[in-house]
Protein backbone atom coordinates (compact mmCIF):
# COMPACT_ATOMS: atom_id res chain seq x y z
CA UNK A 1 0.00 0.00 0.00
CA UNK A 2 3.10 2.47 1.17
CA UNK A 3 5.30 1.23 -2.43
CA UNK A 4 5.25 4.51 -3.54
CA UNK A 5 5.76 6.82 -0.35
CA UNK A 6 3.36 7.72 2.36
CA UNK A 7 2.43 11.37 1.20
CA UNK A 8 -0.35 9.93 -1.20
CA UNK A 9 -2.49 8.15 0.96
CA UNK A 10 -2.19 11.08 3.91
CA UNK A 11 -3.26 13.03 1.37
CA UNK A 12 -6.33 11.16 0.87
CA UNK A 13 -6.88 10.79 4.41
CA UNK A 14 -6.55 14.37 4.82
CA UNK A 15 -9.04 15.09 2.30
CA UNK A 16 -11.48 12.78 3.69
CA UNK A 17 -10.68 14.31 7.52
CA UNK A 18 -11.45 17.94 6.36
CA UNK A 19 -14.12 16.71 4.55
CA UNK A 20 -16.19 15.09 7.71
CA UNK A 21 -15.13 18.34 9.56
CA UNK A 22 -17.48 20.08 7.55
CA UNK A 23 -15.27 22.63 5.92
CA UNK A 24 -16.73 23.46 2.59
CA UNK A 25 -15.75 20.94 -0.41
CA UNK A 26 -13.85 23.56 -2.35
CA UNK A 27 -11.59 25.25 -0.11
CA UNK A 28 -10.65 21.84 1.46
CA UNK A 29 -9.62 20.45 -1.94
CA UNK A 30 -7.46 23.41 -2.40
CA UNK A 31 -5.88 23.26 1.25
CA UNK A 32 -5.24 19.81 1.24
CA UNK A 33 -3.47 20.04 -2.38
CA UNK A 34 -1.00 23.19 -1.28
CA UNK A 35 -0.73 21.87 2.12
CA UNK A 36 0.76 18.22 0.67
CA UNK A 37 2.73 20.53 -2.13
CA UNK A 38 4.91 22.04 0.50
CA UNK A 39 5.54 18.85 2.25
CA UNK A 40 6.59 17.27 -1.12
CA UNK A 41 8.65 20.13 -2.17
CA UNK A 42 10.37 20.28 1.27
CA UNK A 43 10.95 16.73 1.38
CA UNK A 44 12.11 16.06 -2.28
CA UNK A 45 8.78 13.95 -3.27
CA UNK A 46 7.31 16.93 -5.34
CA UNK A 47 8.81 19.20 -7.97
CA UNK A 48 7.75 22.70 -7.51
CA UNK A 49 7.85 23.66 -11.24
CA UNK A 50 4.49 21.39 -11.39
CA UNK A 51 2.40 24.58 -9.17
CA UNK A 52 3.13 26.51 -12.82
CA UNK A 53 0.24 24.34 -14.53
CA UNK A 54 -2.29 25.70 -12.46
CA UNK A 55 -2.77 28.87 -14.20
CA UNK A 56 -3.36 27.26 -16.93
CA UNK A 57 -5.65 25.04 -15.53
CA UNK A 58 -7.87 27.04 -13.83
CA UNK A 59 -8.25 29.24 -17.01
CA UNK A 60 -8.62 25.84 -18.79
CA UNK A 61 -11.78 25.45 -16.30
CA UNK A 62 -13.69 28.74 -16.53
CA UNK A 63 -12.92 28.11 -20.85
CA UNK A 64 -14.58 25.08 -20.57
CA UNK A 65 -17.30 25.60 -23.44
CA UNK A 66 -18.68 21.87 -22.23
CA UNK A 67 -19.32 23.14 -18.41
CA UNK A 68 -21.20 26.31 -20.15
CA UNK A 69 -23.99 23.31 -20.70
CA UNK A 70 -24.83 23.43 -16.80
CA UNK A 71 -25.83 26.90 -16.58
CA UNK A 72 -28.06 26.32 -19.57
CA UNK A 73 -29.49 23.19 -18.17
CA UNK A 74 -29.43 24.33 -14.29
CA UNK A 75 -31.75 27.79 -15.69
CA UNK A 76 -34.09 25.98 -18.00
CA UNK A 77 -34.99 23.63 -15.25
CA UNK A 78 -35.23 26.69 -12.84
CA UNK A 79 -37.70 28.60 -15.10
CA UNK A 80 -39.67 24.94 -16.02
CA UNK A 81 -40.10 24.04 -12.33
CA UNK A 82 -42.58 26.99 -12.02
CA UNK A 83 -44.03 27.31 -15.50
CA UNK A 84 -47.09 25.50 -14.40
CA UNK A 85 -45.93 22.58 -17.17
CA UNK A 86 -44.93 19.42 -14.21
CA UNK A 87 -49.05 20.76 -13.24
CA UNK A 88 -50.89 19.87 -16.59
CA UNK A 89 -48.84 16.88 -16.56
CA UNK A 90 -49.86 15.09 -13.29
CA UNK A 91 -53.70 16.12 -13.70
CA UNK A 92 -54.13 14.47 -16.83
CA UNK A 93 -51.91 11.46 -16.43
CA UNK A 94 -53.50 11.41 -12.90
CA UNK A 95 -57.27 11.27 -13.65
CA UNK A 96 -56.07 8.65 -16.78
CA UNK A 97 -54.76 6.11 -14.12
CA UNK A 98 -56.41 6.77 -11.34
CA UNK A 99 -59.26 4.37 -11.80
CA UNK A 100 -56.82 1.34 -10.99
CA UNK A 101 -55.19 0.57 -7.65
CA UNK A 102 -51.70 2.37 -7.36
CA UNK A 103 -52.67 5.02 -10.64
CA UNK A 104 -51.33 7.81 -9.19
CA UNK A 105 -48.11 6.08 -8.32
CA UNK A 106 -47.78 4.95 -11.63
CA UNK A 107 -48.66 8.91 -12.69
CA UNK A 108 -45.56 9.56 -10.72
CA UNK A 109 -43.53 7.76 -12.35
CA UNK A 110 -44.21 8.32 -15.48
CA UNK A 111 -44.67 12.13 -15.38
CA UNK A 112 -41.34 12.30 -13.19
CA UNK A 113 -39.70 10.48 -16.25
CA UNK A 114 -40.57 13.04 -18.30
CA UNK A 115 -40.05 15.80 -16.54
CA UNK A 116 -36.30 14.91 -15.89
CA UNK A 117 -36.19 14.38 -19.62
CA UNK A 118 -36.84 17.95 -19.66
CA UNK A 119 -35.41 19.91 -16.34
CA UNK A 120 -32.20 17.50 -15.61
CA UNK A 121 -32.30 18.38 -12.11
CA UNK A 122 -33.68 16.64 -8.83
CA UNK A 123 -34.55 19.63 -6.82
CA UNK A 124 -37.27 20.82 -9.65
CA UNK A 125 -38.92 17.58 -9.89
CA UNK A 126 -39.33 16.51 -6.32
CA UNK A 127 -40.88 19.91 -5.11
CA UNK A 128 -42.90 19.80 -8.08
CA UNK A 129 -44.54 16.58 -7.82
CA UNK A 130 -44.57 17.05 -4.23
CA UNK A 131 -46.43 19.80 -4.19
CA UNK A 132 -48.71 18.57 -6.14
CA UNK A 133 -49.40 14.99 -5.71
CA UNK A 134 -48.66 14.38 -2.13
CA UNK A 135 -51.51 15.98 -0.68
CA UNK A 136 -53.76 14.56 -3.07
CA UNK A 137 -52.65 11.16 -2.70
CA UNK A 138 -52.42 11.34 1.38
CA UNK A 139 -56.39 12.72 1.11
CA UNK A 140 -57.50 9.29 -0.78
CA UNK A 141 -56.05 6.65 1.58
CA UNK A 142 -52.33 6.54 -0.11
CA UNK A 143 -49.71 5.10 2.58
CA UNK A 144 -47.59 7.79 3.62
CA UNK A 145 -44.24 6.00 3.19
CA UNK A 146 -45.29 4.68 -0.26
CA UNK A 147 -46.52 8.16 -1.28
CA UNK A 148 -43.23 9.76 -0.37
CA UNK A 149 -40.93 7.03 -1.19
CA UNK A 150 -42.32 7.30 -4.93
CA UNK A 151 -42.30 11.07 -5.46
CA UNK A 152 -38.53 11.03 -3.87
CA UNK A 153 -37.76 8.35 -6.27
CA UNK A 154 -39.39 9.40 -9.77
CA UNK A 155 -37.51 12.61 -8.80
CA UNK A 156 -34.02 10.97 -9.02
CA UNK A 157 -34.55 9.82 -11.92
CA UNK A 158 -33.51 13.12 -13.43
CA UNK A 159 -29.81 11.90 -12.75
CA UNK A 160 -29.95 9.13 -15.08
CA UNK A 161 -32.43 10.22 -17.64
CA UNK A 162 -30.64 12.67 -20.16
CA UNK A 163 -30.06 15.79 -19.77
CA UNK A 164 -29.04 15.08 -16.39
CA UNK A 165 -26.01 17.39 -15.29
CA UNK A 166 -24.42 14.37 -13.83
CA UNK A 167 -23.94 13.21 -17.34
CA UNK A 168 -22.46 16.32 -17.79
CA UNK A 169 -19.89 16.52 -15.49
CA UNK A 170 -18.57 12.81 -15.28
CA UNK A 171 -18.25 13.51 -19.59
CA UNK A 172 -16.39 16.48 -18.78
CA UNK A 173 -14.21 14.49 -15.96
CA UNK A 174 -13.53 10.88 -18.47
CA UNK A 175 -12.98 12.84 -21.47
CA UNK A 176 -15.73 11.66 -23.38
CA UNK A 177 -18.57 12.91 -25.50
CA UNK A 178 -21.83 14.14 -23.72
CA UNK A 179 -23.98 12.84 -26.48
CA UNK A 180 -22.50 9.63 -26.58
CA UNK A 181 -23.34 9.70 -22.29
CA UNK A 182 -26.49 10.36 -23.02
CA UNK A 183 -26.80 7.44 -25.48
CA UNK A 184 -25.17 5.30 -23.17
CA UNK A 185 -28.23 6.33 -20.36
CA UNK A 186 -31.18 5.69 -22.42
CA UNK A 187 -31.14 2.04 -21.75
CA UNK A 188 -30.44 2.89 -17.98
CA UNK A 189 -33.38 4.96 -18.01
CA UNK A 190 -35.88 2.69 -19.22
CA UNK A 191 -34.82 -0.15 -17.18
CA UNK A 192 -35.25 2.26 -13.77
CA UNK A 193 -38.60 3.53 -14.95
CA UNK A 194 -39.85 -0.46 -15.53
CA UNK A 195 -38.42 -1.46 -12.63
CA UNK A 196 -40.44 1.23 -10.37
CA UNK A 197 -43.80 0.55 -11.79
CA UNK A 198 -43.42 -2.91 -11.35
CA UNK A 199 -42.77 -2.68 -8.23
CA UNK A 200 -45.88 -0.72 -7.94
CA UNK A 201 -47.67 -3.77 -9.66
CA UNK A 202 -46.48 -5.89 -7.54
CA UNK A 203 -47.45 -3.82 -4.33
CA UNK A 204 -51.22 -2.80 -6.00
CA UNK A 205 -51.57 -6.74 -6.04
CA UNK A 206 -50.48 -7.68 -2.62
CA UNK A 207 -51.15 -4.73 -0.88
CA UNK A 208 -54.21 -2.25 -2.46
CA UNK A 209 -55.40 -0.78 0.52
CA UNK A 210 -51.93 0.87 1.09
CA UNK A 211 -52.63 2.69 -2.99
CA UNK A 212 -56.68 3.01 -3.51
CA UNK A 213 -58.29 4.40 -6.61
CA UNK A 214 -59.06 7.25 -7.17
CA UNK A 215 -63.26 8.23 -6.60
CA UNK A 216 -64.71 8.28 -9.58
CA UNK A 217 -66.24 12.04 -9.05
CA UNK A 218 -62.19 13.09 -9.20
CA UNK A 219 -60.81 11.38 -11.46
CA UNK A 220 -64.01 11.98 -13.99
CA UNK A 221 -65.05 9.64 -16.86
CA UNK A 222 -62.52 8.13 -19.53
CA UNK A 223 -63.11 8.99 -22.36
CA UNK A 224 -61.42 10.58 -25.50
CA UNK A 225 -61.71 14.51 -23.94
CA UNK A 226 -59.23 13.20 -21.38
CA UNK A 227 -57.20 10.95 -23.42
CA UNK A 228 -56.48 14.18 -25.86
CA UNK A 229 -55.92 16.58 -22.82
CA UNK A 230 -53.31 13.89 -21.56
CA UNK A 231 -51.88 14.09 -25.16
CA UNK A 232 -52.00 17.59 -25.86
CA UNK A 233 -50.17 18.55 -22.40
CA UNK A 234 -47.40 15.73 -23.94
CA UNK A 235 -46.92 17.75 -26.87
CA UNK A 236 -45.00 20.99 -25.35
CA UNK A 237 -42.67 18.49 -23.54
CA UNK A 238 -41.57 16.03 -26.79
CA UNK A 239 -41.05 19.07 -28.53
CA UNK A 240 -38.85 20.70 -25.45
CA UNK A 241 -37.36 16.77 -25.38
CA UNK A 242 -36.55 17.22 -29.09
CA UNK A 243 -35.07 20.62 -29.02
CA UNK A 244 -32.83 19.77 -26.03
CA UNK A 245 -31.97 15.50 -27.18
CA UNK A 246 -32.95 15.34 -30.77
CA UNK A 247 -30.93 17.99 -31.89
CA UNK A 248 -27.44 16.66 -29.72
CA UNK A 249 -28.32 12.85 -30.88
CA UNK A 250 -29.02 14.02 -34.75
CA UNK A 251 -25.64 16.10 -34.42
CA UNK A 252 -27.11 19.70 -35.14
CA UNK A 253 -26.02 21.21 -31.87
CA UNK A 254 -23.61 20.21 -29.08
CA UNK A 255 -24.82 19.61 -25.63
CA UNK A 256 -24.24 23.63 -24.63
CA UNK A 257 -26.19 24.57 -28.05
CA UNK A 258 -29.20 22.57 -26.94
CA UNK A 259 -28.75 23.54 -23.43
CA UNK A 260 -29.39 27.44 -24.91
CA UNK A 261 -32.13 26.19 -27.13
CA UNK A 262 -33.88 24.53 -23.89
CA UNK A 263 -33.63 27.74 -22.45
CA UNK A 264 -35.68 29.60 -25.07
CA UNK A 265 -37.90 26.89 -24.79
CA UNK A 266 -38.26 26.98 -21.41
CA UNK A 267 -39.32 30.63 -21.35
CA UNK A 268 -41.66 30.12 -24.62
CA UNK A 269 -43.54 27.46 -22.44
CA UNK A 270 -43.71 29.81 -19.42
CA UNK A 271 -45.20 32.53 -21.39
CA UNK A 272 -47.76 30.25 -22.82
CA UNK A 273 -48.60 29.59 -18.92
CA UNK A 274 -48.41 33.30 -18.47
CA UNK A 275 -46.00 32.80 -16.07
CA UNK A 276 -42.94 34.52 -17.28
CA UNK A 277 -42.23 37.62 -15.37
CA UNK A 278 -39.53 39.47 -13.71
CA UNK A 279 -39.17 37.75 -10.30
CA UNK A 280 -39.11 34.06 -11.38
CA UNK A 281 -36.42 34.90 -13.96
CA UNK A 282 -34.66 36.64 -10.80
CA UNK A 283 -34.91 33.83 -9.48
CA UNK A 284 -33.56 31.03 -11.80
CA UNK A 285 -31.04 33.52 -12.39
CA UNK A 286 -30.01 33.25 -8.70
CA UNK A 287 -30.38 29.70 -8.74
CA UNK A 288 -28.25 29.12 -11.66
CA UNK A 289 -25.40 31.37 -10.24
CA UNK A 290 -25.55 29.65 -7.13
CA UNK A 291 -24.83 26.09 -8.47
CA UNK A 292 -22.51 27.10 -11.04
CA UNK A 293 -20.48 29.03 -8.88
CA UNK A 294 -20.43 25.86 -6.50
CA UNK A 295 -19.57 23.69 -9.51
CA UNK A 296 -16.79 26.42 -10.67
CA UNK A 297 -14.85 27.04 -7.04
CA UNK A 298 -15.31 22.64 -6.95
CA UNK A 299 -13.38 22.32 -9.87
CA UNK A 300 -10.68 24.80 -9.02
CA UNK A 301 -9.93 23.43 -5.95
CA UNK A 302 -10.33 19.90 -7.05
CA UNK A 303 -7.73 20.69 -9.11
CA UNK A 304 -5.33 21.82 -6.85
CA UNK A 305 -5.56 18.67 -4.76
CA UNK A 306 -5.39 16.02 -8.18
CA UNK A 307 -2.31 18.39 -9.76
CA UNK A 308 0.09 17.55 -6.60
CA UNK A 309 -1.83 14.10 -6.08
CA UNK A 310 -0.52 12.82 -9.24
CA UNK A 311 2.72 14.83 -9.07
CA UNK A 312 3.52 12.43 -5.97
CA UNK A 313 2.37 9.03 -8.07
CA UNK A 314 -1.11 9.46 -6.31
CA UNK A 315 -2.70 7.95 -9.32
CA UNK A 316 -0.16 4.92 -9.64
CA UNK A 317 -0.63 4.69 -6.00
CA UNK A 318 -4.51 4.43 -6.60
CA UNK A 319 -3.64 2.19 -9.68
CA UNK A 320 -1.50 -0.14 -7.59
CA UNK A 321 -4.35 -0.71 -5.35
CA UNK A 322 -6.98 -1.31 -7.52
CA UNK A 323 -5.75 -3.27 -10.33
CA UNK A 324 -5.28 -6.37 -7.63
CA UNK A 325 -8.52 -6.93 -7.06
CA UNK A 326 -9.80 -10.39 -7.35
CA UNK A 327 -12.13 -10.57 -9.93
CA UNK A 328 -11.01 -8.77 -12.83
CA UNK A 329 -13.33 -6.05 -14.41
CA UNK A 330 -15.50 -7.30 -12.58
CA UNK A 331 -14.61 -7.01 -9.57
CA UNK A 332 -13.30 -3.92 -9.68
CA UNK A 333 -16.62 -2.50 -10.43
CA UNK A 334 -18.41 -3.81 -7.33
CA UNK A 335 -15.69 -2.93 -5.25
CA UNK A 336 -16.23 0.78 -6.88
CA UNK A 337 -19.91 0.92 -6.88
CA UNK A 338 -19.53 -0.45 -3.07
CA UNK A 339 -17.10 2.47 -2.21
CA UNK A 340 -19.31 5.41 -4.04
CA UNK A 341 -22.20 4.34 -2.16
CA UNK A 342 -20.37 4.50 1.04
CA UNK A 343 -19.37 8.03 0.10
CA UNK A 344 -22.58 9.29 -1.20
CA UNK A 345 -23.64 9.10 2.49
CA UNK A 346 -21.24 12.11 3.37
CA UNK A 347 -20.74 13.78 0.02
CA UNK A 348 -22.64 15.50 -3.14
CA UNK A 349 -22.80 13.73 -6.62
CA UNK A 350 -20.50 16.97 -7.62
CA UNK A 351 -17.65 15.93 -5.11
CA UNK A 352 -17.64 12.73 -5.84
CA UNK A 353 -17.27 13.49 -9.58
CA UNK A 354 -14.41 16.05 -9.42
CA UNK A 355 -12.60 13.84 -6.38
CA UNK A 356 -12.63 10.32 -6.98
CA UNK A 357 -13.80 9.81 -10.92
CA UNK A 358 -10.52 11.29 -11.81
CA UNK A 359 -8.62 8.50 -9.59
CA UNK A 360 -10.33 5.69 -10.89
CA UNK A 361 -10.98 6.24 -14.84
CA UNK A 362 -7.55 5.52 -15.39
CA UNK A 363 -7.17 2.09 -14.10
CA UNK A 364 -11.09 1.25 -15.80
CA UNK A 365 -9.26 2.32 -18.93
CA UNK A 366 -6.26 0.02 -18.20
CA UNK A 367 -8.43 -3.02 -16.96
CA UNK A 368 -10.12 -2.56 -20.81
CA UNK A 369 -13.47 -1.45 -19.26
CA UNK A 370 -15.92 0.98 -21.86
CA UNK A 371 -15.03 4.60 -20.16
CA UNK A 372 -18.86 5.53 -21.51
CA UNK A 373 -20.18 2.04 -19.61
CA UNK A 374 -18.28 3.10 -16.12
CA UNK A 375 -20.05 6.66 -16.33
CA UNK A 376 -23.49 5.69 -17.04
CA UNK A 377 -22.78 2.86 -14.24
CA UNK A 378 -21.59 5.72 -11.78
CA UNK A 379 -23.95 8.06 -12.76
CA UNK A 380 -26.69 5.49 -12.17
CA UNK A 381 -25.15 4.34 -8.55
CA UNK A 382 -24.80 8.02 -7.66
CA UNK A 383 -28.34 8.32 -7.85
CA UNK A 384 -28.95 6.75 -4.51
CA UNK A 385 -27.07 10.06 -2.71
CA UNK A 386 -30.16 12.11 -3.11
CA UNK A 387 -32.03 8.98 -1.58
CA UNK A 388 -30.13 7.53 1.77
CA UNK A 389 -29.71 9.69 4.79
CA UNK A 390 -27.96 11.51 6.73
CA UNK A 391 -27.43 13.38 3.62
CA UNK A 392 -30.58 13.17 1.12
CA UNK A 393 -31.57 16.17 -0.41
CA UNK A 394 -34.19 14.61 -2.15
CA UNK A 395 -36.16 13.57 1.05
CA UNK A 396 -34.65 17.15 1.92
CA UNK A 397 -36.71 18.72 -0.80
CA UNK A 398 -39.67 16.84 0.06
CA UNK A 399 -39.40 17.45 3.53
CA UNK A 400 -39.33 21.23 3.19
CA UNK A 401 -42.61 20.71 1.42
CA UNK A 402 -44.92 18.13 2.98
CA UNK A 403 -47.46 18.90 5.87
CA UNK A 404 -46.66 18.33 9.67
CA UNK A 405 -48.80 15.04 9.44
CA UNK A 406 -45.78 13.41 7.61
CA UNK A 407 -43.35 12.50 9.58
CA UNK A 408 -40.31 12.66 8.96
CA UNK A 409 -39.12 9.11 9.77
CA UNK A 410 -41.91 7.65 7.25
CA UNK A 411 -39.96 9.85 4.30
CA UNK A 412 -36.83 7.92 5.33
CA UNK A 413 -37.90 4.50 5.94
CA UNK A 414 -40.16 5.13 3.10
CA UNK A 415 -37.39 6.13 0.54
CA UNK A 416 -35.26 2.25 1.49
CA UNK A 417 -37.31 0.32 -0.90
CA UNK A 418 -36.31 2.60 -3.60
CA UNK A 419 -33.40 2.81 -2.90
CA UNK A 420 -33.26 -0.97 -2.93
CA UNK A 421 -34.25 -0.78 -6.84
CA UNK A 422 -31.64 1.76 -7.66
CA UNK A 423 -29.04 -0.93 -6.41
CA UNK A 424 -31.09 -3.54 -8.50
CA UNK A 425 -30.20 -1.73 -11.68
CA UNK A 426 -26.64 -0.97 -10.52
CA UNK A 427 -26.08 -5.17 -10.42
CA UNK A 428 -27.77 -4.92 -14.00
CA UNK A 429 -25.84 -2.89 -15.25
CA UNK A 430 -22.38 -4.25 -13.83
CA UNK A 431 -23.52 -8.08 -15.40
CA UNK A 432 -25.67 -6.42 -18.63
CA UNK A 433 -22.72 -3.74 -20.57
CA UNK A 434 -25.23 -4.34 -23.41
CA UNK A 435 -27.67 -2.45 -21.32
CA UNK A 436 -25.43 0.59 -21.73
CA UNK A 437 -23.18 -0.30 -25.44
CA UNK A 438 -26.16 -1.12 -26.91
CA UNK A 439 -27.60 2.37 -27.32
CA UNK A 440 -24.06 3.61 -28.86
CA UNK A 441 -22.80 4.32 -32.21
CA UNK A 442 -19.69 2.39 -32.83
CA UNK A 443 -19.06 3.40 -36.36
CA UNK A 444 -18.57 1.48 -39.15
CA UNK A 445 -16.75 -1.91 -39.62
CA UNK A 446 -13.84 -1.61 -41.82
CA UNK A 447 -11.90 -4.54 -43.69
CA UNK A 448 -8.13 -3.26 -44.21
CA UNK A 449 -7.50 -6.04 -47.03
CA UNK A 450 -10.96 -5.06 -48.73
CA UNK A 451 -9.43 -1.16 -49.24
CA UNK A 452 -8.38 -0.52 -53.02
CA UNK A 453 -7.30 3.02 -54.06
CA UNK A 454 -8.42 4.53 -57.56
CA UNK A 455 -5.38 5.57 -59.45
CA UNK A 456 -6.55 8.40 -62.00
CA UNK A 457 -4.82 8.30 -65.41
CA UNK A 458 -3.43 4.57 -65.25
CA UNK A 459 -6.56 2.56 -66.28
CA UNK A 460 -6.87 0.43 -63.24
CA UNK A 461 -6.28 0.12 -59.21
CA UNK A 462 -3.74 0.61 -57.00
CA UNK A 463 -4.45 -3.16 -55.19
CA UNK A 464 -2.51 -3.42 -51.83
CA UNK A 465 -1.58 -6.69 -50.57
CA UNK A 466 -3.08 -7.85 -47.52
CA UNK A 467 -1.66 -6.43 -44.40
CA UNK A 468 0.67 -9.14 -43.09
CA UNK A 469 0.82 -11.19 -46.48
CA UNK A 470 3.87 -12.34 -48.46
CA UNK A 471 4.97 -10.00 -50.42
CA UNK A 472 3.58 -6.94 -48.57
CA UNK A 473 6.79 -5.35 -48.14
CA UNK A 474 7.49 -5.38 -52.03
CA UNK A 475 6.44 -2.41 -54.52
CA UNK A 476 2.97 -2.50 -55.68
CA UNK A 477 2.08 -3.08 -59.56
CA UNK A 478 0.28 -0.70 -60.83
CA UNK A 479 -0.76 -1.19 -64.92
CA UNK A 480 1.23 0.26 -67.51
CA UNK A 481 3.43 1.96 -64.48
CA UNK A 482 7.29 -0.14 -63.51
CA UNK A 483 8.53 1.02 -59.87
CA UNK A 484 11.89 -0.17 -58.91
CA UNK A 485 11.81 -2.41 -56.12
CA UNK A 486 11.99 -0.87 -52.57
CA UNK A 487 15.10 -2.04 -50.56
CA UNK A 488 15.15 -4.40 -48.10
CA UNK A 489 16.20 -3.66 -44.57
CA UNK A 490 20.23 -3.56 -43.70
CA UNK A 491 20.90 -7.23 -42.26
CA UNK A 492 21.59 -6.64 -38.37
CA UNK A 493 25.48 -6.51 -37.85
CA UNK A 494 27.05 -9.46 -36.92
CA UNK A 495 27.06 -10.60 -32.80
CA UNK A 496 30.67 -9.33 -31.06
Amino acid sequence: MFDFGIIPPAMFLGMVIFMLYGFPVAFSLAAVGLFFGIIGIVTGHFDEALLQALPLRFFGIVSNDLLLAIPFFTFMGAVLERCGLAEDLLEGTGKLFGGVPGGLAYAVILVGAVLGAITGTVAASVITMGVISLPIMLRYGYNPRLATGVIAASGTITQVIPPSLVLVVLADQLGKSVGDMYRGAIGPSILQVVIFVLFILVLSIIRPKSMPPLPKEVRGDFNWALLVKVLMSMVPSIVLIFLVLGTIFMGLATPTEAGALGVVGAMVLAAMNRRLTWPLIREAMTSTTHITSMVVMILIGSTCFSLVFQGMDGSRWIEHMLSGIPGGPVGFLIFVNIFIFVLAFFLDFFEIAFIVIPMLAPVASNLGIDLIWFGVLICVNMQTSFMHPPFGFALFYLRSIAGREVKTSDIYMGALPWVGMQLILVAIVIFWPQSVTYWLDHGPKIDPNSIKIEVPGFGGQLGLPPLGAPGGGGSPQIPGLTLPALPSAPPPPPAQ
